[in-house]
């Protein structure tokens, strides 16, 4: 047979294979707004996140960032600026404490909960001074919650980012975004709305309404670990936010209800035994069972 019927013959089978070989999706969608809310595939946008490229340091047994509030608040509202429309998986932030390293020394699912954050902070001065001795690079200062919020609102006047204050109860959310308002008139906080739902359905709801308004950062005052929980479970439901920061008692603090602690009493990590001097009944035993092995932790689980 001569050599170009062959490859004639060759190249024909060659093209029916691959005709026969090619892959065919099971279904196709017109249109991406034709899928059920909430059940939009999203995929992480983690690789270009600017928080992914601080250094950290294992700290207590979690990666903590080093990094300042000053430089945590751009970032934040960088972040939140740059994923503006672009319905993306939102960022998220979350803060480690003493206790915070106690539960997750003794909880993986906790422990877990925590890794899927983009930037674990230090919200606690312990963390700090362990640094300092244990690690190459310590942590030049302690990234509290109630201070950050500050940082962060100038930043996004300027900006022109939009924050939305979600949690703690009715009476201490409206006190909080009333002061907001009053200290920051050019703030632009487009919604709030307290931390608690009567079920899934209105859980969902208040993503449904948050999700609508699209702001650029959220805030999530619910203390450990229902918002972490809440987070994973709606962090797919809120593809139009840009950033989402836990907050702990952050609105507490805002609203006048809880005092914090003398700033002495801060810079030398004193501040649990102010919280546990206004609440002992519900902060006495917690933090004598979890800070002396929050220390160990903090110690022998501490690394460069």
């Amino acid at each position: 047979m001569p050599q170009v019927q062959i490859a004639m013959r060759a190249q024909a089978k060659g093209v029916e294979r691959r005709g026969s070989d090619r892959r065919v999706a099971p279904f196709s969608i017109e249109s991406i707004e034709a899928l059920p809310f909430g059940e939009r595939r999203v995929g992480g946008e983690r690789r270009r996140s600017r928080f992914l490229h601080w250094k950290r340091n294992l700290i207590g047994g979690l990666p903590i960032v080093v990094a300042d509030r000053a430089e945590t608040a751009r970032a934040m509202v960088d972040e939140a600026m740059k994923r503006r429309g672009l319905w993306r998986y939102p960022a998220y932030m979350t803060s480690t404490n003493g206790e915070v390293t106690y539960r997750c020394a003794v909880d993986p699912a906790e422990h877990a909960m925590f890794l899927q954050a983009d930037a674990i902070h230090a919200d606690g001065m312990p963390h700090v001074f362990v640094s300092r001795f244990k690690c190459d690079v310590p942590l030049p200062e302690r990234v509290a919650t109630t201070d950050l919020f500050h940082d962060v609102a100038r930043e996004a006047i300027k900006r022109g980012a939009t924050m939305f204050m979600l949690g703690a109860d009715e009476t201490s959310n409206r006190l909080a975004t009333d002061l907001v308002k009053k200290c920051y008139p050019d703030l632009k906080l487009i919604g709030r709305r307290n931390g608690f739902f009567a079920d899934q359905d209105e859980e969902i709801a208040a993503c449904r309404q948050i999700a609508e308004l699209a702001p650029d950062i959220l805030w999530v005052s619910m203390g450990v670990p229902r918002e972490q929980l809440f987070i994973g479970r709606h962090r797919h439901r809120l593809t139009t936010v840009g950033v989402i920061k836990t907050s702990g008692g952050l609105f507490d603090f805002l609203s006048g209800l809880k005092p914090r602690a003398p700033l002495w009493m801060q810079r030398i990590g004193l501040e649990w035994l102010w919280r546990m001097a206004l609440e002992p009944r519900r902060l006495g035993m917690r933090y004598l069972r979890t800070n002396p092995y929050a220390m160990y932790l903090l110690l022998t689980q501490t690394t460069r």
